[in-house]
Parts: structure tokens; C-alpha cells; sequence
């Protein structure tokens, strides 16, 4: 008898994955990964074409489907996860306007954000939770194209990226709140799309009708269309559920909320996350996300700015990807012998850059400050968590950076305690799963036993690097501070 199979798909940064987990034991029964090719435009733009999301999803599930063989009649259900933000803008035909999708990496709309923010951004933190950014779909489709955009027809609806490959698997449109509310369009106090924040972005005619319905995670949306099914070798009739935010879904893969653990995420951005009870006054952290339970709140402190880093690194020092970046920087000591980096590449900060550069710097210093900087990022946004009373003294590590045990021992040495690591790069693609499970009823929704969840281990920091990492934590907090207060100084005296 063959065990019931739930395939997650999970839309990134950088590429797009499916798995398919097998619910008796927790097993990966296949898996396939497919880079998508994001384009850098003037101006700080970041898009991909519909095409390359179109072909690699064929390619991820049709490698499933045939990894699994016969078990793919066991296939029960899947859901998708994905990045939040950015603009997937679809015409009146159903298509992604202009051929393509906007990342949430984006900085063209960051004049505009800033605008906004100085305007409004008080009265928004309190509605929705955060302030505006420039990465958030009303403002890049107010700057992109139009602010008449939605009024002359241009732009139908606006998705979110996960539910814009529902919307291919099913020919529904749906979301849920843990993607509205990051974007930053949701009422924290009542749930649904906030008038506030849509009147703000600018967009003439925009309301809750420019937006797909919301639906809760977990919850049946449609079946895979015949089409696609036979394209795939999936099972026809095969019911997707809704699924969340990647974020959420890394969580659920590791049940960070029923085992009350805070997440750092080393993604493209730096995310460091913990669910707590609705707190008033709201606390000043990044950003609030109402995620769709009523008492409880996902409480953030992010950047657009995480491995991106590290990838910017990789590319301008002509190595070939990421590990063997991470391997020249260790070669280095902590510290970089003097050498910081700003680790702000997509913006979020004072912007990027290194500090104290000379000529004896190395490549391997150039490569371990910035391996520096993305650690002690993560660590300076947990402390400023903590500062605001939210518990984040169990961490588990989440992302593509957890899968290096020196970069996760890293920031536990800066965090003074040892962490949690999830090593498994596809923990948001297994969240996703796991929603098809609960929308199966074979997925008990907080369970920390349930075998479904991701593995974990645990990593110590080097007690002889002690001293050490608390001095340079010091100092990379003087030095952010001090890059921040003279951006500030510098866009005050030019406004």
C-alpha cells in the first residue's frame, strides 16, 4: 500500500523547487530545483519573465512526477509558498503584465517608499504594520506603471507570488493574510484589506477587488487543471490548498510556533521573526503581520539584504557560487583584520559598502567581512527584538545560509548561546506540503511530533571566540548606527 505523497512548491529569490513529502514517515520522495533567471535593470530593477516561471515550473514538477514513478498515484494534494512581495500584475487576459514579475528585491520605488513613509508611515505602522517599502506591490505598480494604471485597464488584479502559480495550477485566485499583511495591506486589528494603505499607494480605482480573495492556509482552493495534470504526470483532479508566505511556511516546517522558538532566515533578505500575542501598545519593530490567527502576531525585524550579500560578493570576486566564497572568507580571521562591510546591497539601510579598505585587505578579508556583516546583521535585528520585550532566546535558523554550519556558528558566537539550525534549504517548499496535508486533515496544525517536520540540529559557538565576537558586535553596532544617523543627516539636508 502506498504511503499518501503532498507536494510543496516554493517561488524564491533565485530559483523554484517542488517536493513531494511522504506523510507516514516525513521523507522526501523527490525533489527538484530550477534557477529562475532574475534580471538587474537600471535603477535597481529586478524581474523575471513570465516564461522562465512558466518553464520552471514544468520543470520541477514534471521531474517529481517522474522521480516518483508509480507513487505518483499517491500524490493527495499540493499547495505553494513563496517570496513576499513585489508585483504580480496580471492584465484582463490573465496575464503577467509587460511578460513579467517584479521581485521584492526592487529598489526603483524607493524614492516614492521614503515619500510615503515621511507622510504617512506613522498612521500605517499602526493600521497595518509596517511602513512603507519599496518593494510592496501598490507602490511598485504606482511607480512602474502608473498610478492610473488599475483605472485605464492596464493592470485587472494583483497577486502575490505564490498565489500567482496557484492561480497556473487552478485558474483560481486566492490569497491569504500572511502575504497581504507582510505586504503591508492588511488591518492588523480587523483582518481584511485596510483602506488606508490602498488610498495611500496613489492608484486610482484601487480596493479589496484589485486583490485576490483571502482564504485561510490550509484550505482547498481548487483542482489542478486537466492540462496541466497530463503535462505534468500528476494525478488529474488534484486539489491545492492555500499555502503562506515562505516565511510562515519555514515556520510551520520547523513548528516554530508550537515549540515558541523564534526564526532567524538566511535568505536573499535578512528576516529574524517571532509569533507572539497581540501586544498594545504595538511594539517598534520592523514590521507586524496579522498571519490569520486572531490573537496572535508575527513580529519581524527585516532587510532586503541577507545572502544577497553574499551573492553580490561571490559574483564581484569572480568565484563560482556562494560555498566557495565561504570557503576564501574563513580562511580569513574574524574581523577581517580591521576591514567592515555594510551589508545592505538592496537597500534597507545606509546603504552597502565597505569601511576601513586598504591596500593590505585581501580577497579573503573583502570576502570575510561581508560573511561578517550578514551574521552580525541578524544578530543586531534579534537584539533590537529582544530590546522590545518579544522572546527570542530560542532561535532556530532557517535558509540557504543554514546549510553552512560556520555561518550559523557564526551567529551563535555573536549571540553569546547556542542555536537551532534547520539545514534543509527547502523548508519553505515543505511548509507548503504541509498545508496540503492539513487540508487533507492528515497534518495536525502546532504539533512539534508530527513527522512531517523538517530535521534540526544543534550548533555551540566557539567559547574561544568569545571575547572576540562580543568586541566586534560592539562595533558593527557603532558602526550602523553611525552609517544610519549621517544617511539620515545627509537625505535631510537634501530634502
Amino acid at each position: 500500500m502506498l504511503s499518501n505523497l503532498f507536494i510543496g512548491i516554493d517561488i524564491g529569490s533565485s530559483s523554484l523547487k517542488a517536493l513531494a513529502i511522504d506523510a507516514a514517515s516525513g521523507r522526501v520522495a523527490a525533489l527538484a530545483r530550477q534557477t529562475l533567471p532574475y534580471e538587474r535593470l537600471q535603477g535597481g530593477g529586478c524581474e523575471v519573465s513570465a516564461g522562465a516561471i512558466h518553464a520552471a515550473l514544468d520543470r520541477v514538477l514534471g521531474d517529481v512526477a517522474q522521480q516518483l514513478g508509480p507513487q505518483v498515484s499517491a500524490v493527495r494534494g499540493l499547495a505553494c509558498t513563496g517570496h513576499g512581495a513585489g508585483l504580480y500584475a496580471l492584465d484582463a487576459k490573465g496575464e503577467l503584465v509587460g511578460g513579467r514579475a517584479v521581485a521584492s528585491t526592487d529598489q526603483r520605488a524607493q524614492a516614492r517608499a521614503q515619500a510615503l513613509a515621511q507622510q504617512q508611515g506613522a498612521q500605517l505602522f499602526d493600521d497595518v504594520g509596517c511602513a512603507p517599502w519599496a518593494g510592496q506591490p501598490t507602490v511598485l505598480a504606482a511607480e512602474l506603471l502608473g498610478t492610473d494604471a488599475l483605472q485605464r485597464g492596464a493592470v485587472h488584479r494583483i497577486l502575490f507570488a505564490k498565489d500567482y502559480l496557484g492561480y497556473l495550477l487552478t485558474g483560481e485566485m486566492a490569497t491569504d493574510a500572511s502575504d497581504a499583511s507582510t505586504a503591508g495591506l492588511l488591518s492588523l486589528a480587523k483582518g481584511d484589506w485596510s483602506a488606508r494603505a490602498l488610498a495611500a499607494s496613489g492608484l486610482a480605482d484601487i480596493g479589496a477587488h484589485s486583490f485576490a480573495p483571502l482564504r485561510p492556509s490550509g484550505q482547498v482552493i481548487g483542482q489542478l487543471l486537466p492540462a496541466r495534470a497530463q503535462a505534468w504526470g500528476l494525478p488529474a483532479g488534484l486539489p491545492v490548498a492555500m499555502g503562506a508566505i515562505d516565511l510562515l511556511a519555514a515556520m510551520d516546517a520547523v513548528c516554530a510556533q508550537g515549540r515558541r522558538r523564534a526564526v532567524s532566515v538566511l535568505g536573499t533578505w535578512c528576516v529574524n521573526a517571532v509569533s507572539g500575542p497581540v501586544r498594545e501598545p504595538k511594539p517598534a519593530v520592523g514590521a507586524i503581520v496579522n498571519f490569520g490567527a486572531p490573537e496572535q502576531r508575527l513580529y519581524m525585524d527585516n532587510s532586503p539584504s541577507s545572502m544577497a550579500n553574499i551573492a553580490w560578493a561571490t559574483a564581484a570576486l569572480g568565484l563560482p557560487d556562494a560555498q566557495a566564497l565561504l570557503d576564501l572568507a574563513m580562511t580569513a580571521p574574524l574581523g577581517a583584520h580591521g576591514l567592515r562591510f555594510l551589508p545592505f546591497v538592496n537597500g534597507g539601510g545606509p546603504g552597502a559598502g565597505y569601511v576601513g579598505l586598504r591596500s593590505q585587505h585581501t580577497r579573503a578579508d573583502l570576502a570575510r567581512a561581508v560573511v561578517d556583516a550578514v551574521a552580525a546583521l541578524h544578530a543586531r535585528q534579534l537584539g533590537r527584538l529582544a530590546a522590545c520585550g518579544l522572546d527570542v532566546s530560542a532561535l532556530t535558523v532557517l535558509g540557504g545560509g543554514a546549510s553552512d554550519i560556520r555561518l550559523v556558528r557564526l551567529l551563535a558566537g555573536f549571540l553569546g548561546r547556542a542555536v537551532e539550525r534547520c539545514a534543509d534549504d527547502e523548508s519553505g517548499a515543505r511548509g507548503a506540503a504541509i498545508c496540503a496535508a492539513l487540508s487533507q486533515g492528515l497534518h495536525d496544525a502546532g504539533s512539534a511530533h508530527s513527522l512531517l517536520l523538517a530535521p534540526r540540529d544543534t550548533v555551540e559557538p566557539d567559547p574561544a571566540q568569545a571575547n572576540h565576537e562580543a568586541d566586534f558586535m560592539a562595533g558593527f553596532n557603532e558602526l550602523i548606527d553611525r552609517s544610519t544617523a549621517n544617511a539620515v543627516a545627509r537625505h535631510t539636508n537634501n530634502s
